[in-house]
């Protein structure tokens, strides 16, 4: 028995999959205040009646870095960084306090110039005055020779053990993230780790004492950008793996869905954000470098993927005559109580939205006030452009297939522009032609035949389309 959860921005997805067959799924709310407390009771409510210790695994797709870093809830870093020469300082720059750094070693990995520790000692006075949390250590061609790093991390602990009497305090080595020679992205990607790195242990700590509390033994992984998974034990140490955990499950589960050899789209419409993929020849296009998190470049390996701030329940505005939908989400539906209209108030209206991609409406028993303030919502619309409900509701869903076939085009256009990487190889004079297109979530249902007429293409989604994205989660293998 494999257990799959996972979390996105609206809702949080659960899978029991036994036997390659699915025996129990759930979907959930998700308070964004409270990340663990949303997954801790989705998973003890998804294992309700099932024998604990038959567990195979537990895959987890998570926001929790991710979050921490877009919403800027990170922690303090100090970085100590070993330019060598020929690199602007400025070009690096990132975290509280930066301090660059005499000595260097070259490419063959031989030292030219050896440290100067009062340096590094001054560093440490700077951190300590500062009480910066979290540290990392990057020289350019540690990848080569890590004796600098390790040295200075070595001066770190010993420095700053008085501030973290309890803990050892957090240091990243870039050596230790990746074995590439891109100095500027190992940077970031250190900073990053060392950033996130005390919210993902909070979290992972608590998500291990509760799983002791309820008799849970078996092993827990994470699902990383690149679609593989790691153990919980090794997100802690490297959390930035983590990032776009979410995107890596909605992937996943598409590609074990829904199949093909040919070259796609593949989309998750969820209710906060749309996330877009390609397939060359049925094989995932893949990120050359590493993504790009916020404004910082990385060397963290990951599926090629872009997110838009359009869903299901993005909120839609008027403004002089023109529909705008997103790219925030302020709250639930307006059917649901919720401060602005949104797409899935339009699907109320038109009767679209199947009880399989709102559970929580199950449990409502005033369905006639909830529908009724959906027609309101699109009235309210409606009346700003002369339309009525129904006709305002059908073109809030066109507006949608729009918005997602003008950033595909552009996707396609700046992708054909480039030599394509896959998963697998370098595809020299590949050019992207999709032939199909595979959606899952909640919307999916709904969005396929616009997107059929946009696209002029076959739209296809599976039979649970609406928990693909925890199926993903379930059927992802470690990877190195």
């Amino acid at each position: 028995m494999i257990v799959g959860i996972d979390m996105g921005g609206t809702n949080i997805d659960g899978v029991i999959i036994e036997d390659g067959k699915i025996k129990k799924t759930i979907k959930k709310p998700t308070k964004r205040d409270d990340l663990f407390a949303t997954i801790w009771l989705a998973l003890k409510e998804l294992l309700d009646g099932y024998d604990k210790s038959k567990i195979e695994r537990i895959n987890l797709s998570t926001t929790i870095s991710t979050n921490a870093i877009v919403e800027g809830k990170t922690s303090s870093v100090g970085m100590i960084i070993e330019p060598g020469p020929g690199m602007p300082y400025d070009a690096l720059a990132c975290g509280e306090e930066n301090v660059f750094i005499s000595g260097y070693i070259d490419h063959r990995g031989n030292t030219v110039e050896d440290l100067n520790m009062a340096e590094i000692e001054k560093a440490c006075k700077l951190f300590r005055e500062k009480y910066i949390e979290s540290f990392a250590v990057v020289g350019k061609f540690s990848t080569r020779n890590p004796i600098h790093e390790i040295k200075i991390k070595e001066a770190l602990e010993k420095e700053m053990g008085s501030q973290f009497p309890h803990t050892p305090p957090t240091i990243t080595l870039g050596h230790t993230l990746s074995g590439k020679l891109n100095f500027p992205r190992r940077v970031y990607t250190s900073y990053l780790n060392s950033a996130v790195h005390k919210t993902f242990k909070n979290f992972a700590d608590s998500i291990h004492t509760s799983m002791v509390r309820e008799g849970i033994s078996a092993p827990l992984f994470i699902l990383k950008a690149d679609g593989g998974t790691m153990s919980i034990d090794k997100a802690i140490d490297k959390p930035v793996e983590t990032i776009l955990s979410g995107p890596a499950a909605s992937f996943m589960g598409i590609s074990a869905m829904l199949p093909t050899d040919k070259d796609a789209v593949l989309l998750d419409v969820g209710g906060t954000t749309t996330d877009i993929f390609f397939l060359a020849d049925g094989v995932p296009l893949f990120e050359p470098l590493g993504i790009t998190i916020d404004q910082y470049k990385t060397l963290v390996r990951a599926i090629y993927t872009v997110s838009i701030g359009l869903g299901g329940d993005s909120a839609i505005t008027i403004d002089n005559g023109c529909i705008k939908i997103g790219p925030k989400r302020e709250g639930k539906p307006y059917a649901l109580g919720g401060p602005r209209p949104t797409p899935t108030d339009a699907m109320i209206v038109l009767n679209l939205l199947g009880e399989e991609t709102m559970d929580y409406l199950k449990d409502n028993k005033d369905m006639e006030k909830i529908k009724n303030r959906a027609y309101s919502a699109m009235e309210t619309l409606g009346n700003a452009v002369g339309k009525n409900a129904e006709e305002m509701a059908k073109i809030v869903l066109t507006t949608m297939g729009d918005i997602i076939k003008s950033k595909i085009d552009e996707m396609i256009d700046e992708i054909n522009l480039k030599p394509v990487y896959t998963i697998k190889e370098l595809l020299y004079g590949k050019k992207l032609e999709p032939k199909l297109i595979n959606i899952i979530s909640g919307p999916a249902k709904v969005l396929a035949p616009i997107l059929e007429e946009k696209f002029k293409l076959p739209c296809y989604y599976p039979e649970n389309f609406h928990i693909a994205n925890a199926v993903g989660a379930t059927l992802s293998c470690p990877t190195t």
